[in-house]
């Protein structure tokens, strides 16, 4: 079965190419069968690789399969190559189970909108990209499933063009993740001139045995490839697009936050995790940037009124979890989050929506409540994404990967206890934004009927998602994946005891369920009291401003940048080559000026050129 491997990545590019060429000409059932298939087969081929991988382990724990040489010039030879091993099989689990779930939910979700059988071709496109990039065996063919999920995020981004606004968070989110992209494609120049290879096995063999650790090509390197990463991921500092990003569809905010684009920096340092060891400065940035940045958005999560931006600060958020446990080395509970997260927030995005259709197309949560009697099968399943989110103990599999996050940080031979103090208030202001979700839009005053109520195809990704939210935790980080990585550090400095990191976790999620039940549903005219003050609303803007970052990158390169760009339209290259085309006008009109038609004047010019020319031989 494993031979079947470059079928998984082929299957939805099939159904791209299929949909782009005559998927204007098809009907809308036949154009959601091919969008939805591809990926439902792809799905299907990866679970039979899957149990074929786990039952019957290739030689070496990993399969290689290369399908044709790309490139093979001037000492780089690169192959379209897939590499399987316990990591990547993860991931392409994720990417095509999940992502056929997101798939048959936007059947329903899209059926009345213009340009479907486009959207489904844009949605093929991303999942295909998506399994390039966790499947390439070398840095240069990831790269180009890099920049193809890049190039989705922005045609699904600004999918609904009509709109000015739609277009400018798609320039947005490209513009800014490029910033990261050049980083990285610095680096892998870097590594090649080094090292001689971009195969990524080879690479990080070579990388171990010439490179010293803290080495100054060590650590630029990994310098570079997490600027990529950060870029990707929407960690700080250019976590500024994400929250945009919700002007595209709700089924595309789900791909984007669940499966795909948004995780490909946690694979990326993920599967160089030796090259980040030998640069423990660099490995400890990540785990300063996750603890940061899951801070910082956790924040700006709990002033949004818009139930889709609150859930694009989480992911920032829960990203940054992930990056703080890959900067602690604790690289399986940092994968086991990206699987746990992946089930939880593609609920929650599908759940909000089944929200926003059922209230023909509303975003703001302070005008739903009362919905739980009137969407009792996205209430309850929402409800589980919240409480998975939330980390609500022993019944969520969100409590179980962030918990091994919160033990693996604490164990962390840099900062540990400071990385865990970030990592434990993140989690308690995380539960309280899950929880204010939930509190504001089911339950108190019902503010509007539902017009629309969702369809089996809407109900059944949730339901399968939430039995998925709460099952993951009870099945563990898989034992495979737990041997293919190095295992979590050891504790140093004072030992303290796991069960007991496990109970503080278990008490911070149901403390901030309080705190959210209090503020948002017992007290919360009180709430909106402390909030109208000049302090409260001050922080409000703040934090709701995303700590006014879009700001400073206005002030400091976006308006400094506009106006070189004007003062530069008549720069002095500019007058240069004015002058040049001025002087070549005036030879031009004086030279025509001696075309006077007259055949007299001809001869004697030429007898007067003829003349000069005899003189300069006999004289000169």
């Amino acid at each position: 079965m494993l031979e079947l491997l470059w079928l998984i990545p082929a299957l939805p590019f099939a159904g791209f190419f299929a949909l782009a060429a005559i998927g204007a000409r098809l009907r809308r059932v036949v154009a959601a069968v091919i969008g939805v298939g591809s990926i439902g087969l792809s799905a299907f081929v990866a679970l039979l690789v899957a149990a074929s991988f786990v039952t019957s382990p290739p030689d070496g724990e990993a399969f290689k399969q290369t399908l044709w040489i790309w490139i093979d010039a001037g000492g780089l030879k690169t192959a379209i190559g897939l590499y399987l091993d316990a990591l990547s099989l993860t991931m392409v689990l994720v990417v095509t189970c999940v992502g056929f779930l997101i798939h048959l939910y936007a059947s329903e979700f899209m059926e009345e909108e213009e340009g479907f059988s486009r959207f489904f071709a844009y949605m093929n496109l991303f999942v295909g990209s998506m399994l390039v990039l966790v499947l390439a065996d070398n840095l240069l063919l990831l790269y180009l499933g890099w920049e193809g999920v890049g190039l989705c995020s922005y045609l699904l981004i600004g999918f609904w063009y009509q709109e000015p606004a739609n277009g400018a968070a798609a320039r947005k989110a490209f513009i800014v993740t490029r910033v990261g992209d050049t980083a990285m494609a610095i680096g892998l120049f870097l590594l090649f001139t080094q090292l001689g290879t971009l195969d990524i096995q080879e690479l990080m063999r070579r990388a171990t045995e010439n490179w010293a650790i803290s080495s100054t090509a060590a650590i630029a390197a990994a310098w570079l490839l997490l600027g990529g990463a950060v870029g990707k991921s929407a960690q700080l500092p250019l976590q500024t697009w994400l929250p945009d990003a919700m002007a595209g569809p709700t089924p595309v905010s789900a791909l984007i936050h669940a499966a795909t684009m948004v995780t490909a920096g946690v694979y990326l340092i993920a599967r160089t995790h030796p090259l980040f060891e030998l640069a423990p400065p660099v490995q400890l940035a990540v785990g300063v940037i996750g603890a940061a940045t899951l801070l910082i958005a956790g924040f700006s999560a709990l002033t949004q009124w818009d139930i889709k931006r609150v859930l694009a600060y989480s992911t920032i958020s829960q990203i940054g979890y992930m990056f703080l446990g890959l900067g602690a080395g604790a690289w399986p509970a940092a994968i086991f989050h990206f699987m746990t997260h992946a089930f939880f927030k593609a609920l929650l995005f599908l759940g909000a929506g089944a929200i926003i259709l059922a209230l023909h197309h509303e975003h703001n949560m302070f005008k739903m409540g009362g919905l739980w009697r009137r969407l009792p099968v996205t209430f309850w399943t929402f409800l589980t994404g919240a409480a998975a989110l939330a980390a609500l103990p022993l019944v969520t599999a969100g409590f179980y990967s962030k918990e091994l996050i919160l033990a693996g940080a604490w164990q962390a031979p840099n900062g540990g206890p400071w990385l865990w103090a970030g990592g434990w208030l993140g989690a308690l202001i995380t539960s309280i934004y899950a929880f204010r979700m939930v509190f504001i839009v089911f339950f108190g005053e019902l503010k509007q009927e539902v017009s629309t109520r969702p369809g089996a195809r809407i109900h059944l990704p949730l339901v399968v998602l939430a039995i998925l939210t709460v099952i993951g935790g009870f099945l563990g980080l898989p034992e495979f994946l737990r041997s293919a990585l190095p295992p979590l550090p050891e504790a140093t400095g004072s030992a303290v005891h796991e069960r007991t990191l496990e109970i503080i976790a278990g008490l911070t999620s149901i403390i901030g369920m309080v705190i959210a039940y209090l503020l948002f549903l017992r007290y919360r005219p009180l709430t909106d009291r402390l909030t109208a003050t000049a302090v409260g609303w001050a922080l409000h803007r703040y934090w709701f401003m995303g700590w006014g970052f879009d700001w400073l990158y206005d002030t400091l390169l976006v308006r400094p940048y506009v106006w070189i760009a004007r003062v530069n339209k008549g720069d002095i290259f500019e007058l240069f080559y004015g002058i040049l085309t001025g002087v070549s006008r005036a030879c031009y009109f004086a030279l025509s000026g001696t075309e006077t038609g007259h055949v007299r004047w001809y001869a004697t010019a030429i007898a007067m050129g003829a003349v000069i020319v005899v003189a300069m031989m006999v004289f000169l």
